[in-house]
């Protein structure tokens, strides 16, 4: 069986379609749920599932030997990053190279890096005319948004979209696409 553990910042949208995606499966599950801050929604969704969750203290970025180590416990696969705001440390990187990956509100390379995320993206994209948004999924490395690129769906923008418009519509596309996505890569691996 493979393992994934989910990372996220807030309400979990994402990580709980890909809890709900893997559940019953015989090959693939959700082994826990890592946050930042322990008002995340998140957490709540996660418990509601029996998965079993950890708080990364602010001690844990900084020197994540502590997250390492719980990471290890739980054999985990594959790192999901699913609505997770902060900056994955390097030493997280070196121990999983080309295991953890992150889904992005945009069409990477445009319109990420540090300080795009969420509705910032969105507000960009609308801003700068751009007549079409959607998602990325990449590996992470040491730099914001700038592994390599896994997967992208697309999405129409129109010239009367609001940022909360185009927001709902990659929303739509993460919340169909991520889970297949980690499914197929934790079978290739």
């Amino acid at each position: 069986m493979k393992k994934i553990a989910l990372l996220a910042s807030g309400t979990g949208s994402n990580a709980k379609k890909i809890i709900e995606y893997f559940k019953g499966s015989e090959i693939i599950s959700v082994a826990c749920l890592l946050s930042n801050k322990s008002s995340a929604k998140a957490l709540e969704m996660a418990t509601s599932f029996n998965i079993p969750t950890h708080i990364i203290s602010k001690e844990e970025l900084g020197n994540p030997g502590q997250t390492i180590l719980y990471l290890k416990s739980m054999s985990v696969d594959l790192i999901v990053l699913a609505g997770y705001l902060k900056k994955i440390p390097q030493d997280l990187v070196e121990v999983y190279p080309n295991k953890i990956i992150n889904i992005h509100p945009a069409l990477l390379p445009k319109f990420g890096g540090k300080g795009m995320y969420g509705m910032h993206v969105h507000k960009a994209v609308v801003e700068q005319g751009e007549s079409e948004s959607g998602m990325t999924i990449h590996y992470v490395n040491a730099k914001y948004d700038d592994g390599a690129i896994i997967f992208q769906a697309k999405c129409p923008v129109q010239p009367s979209d609001t940022a909360v418009q185009v927001a709902a519509n990659v929303l739509r596309l993460e919340h169909k696409h991520y889970a297949p996505v980690v499914e197929q890569i934790l079978i290739d691996k």
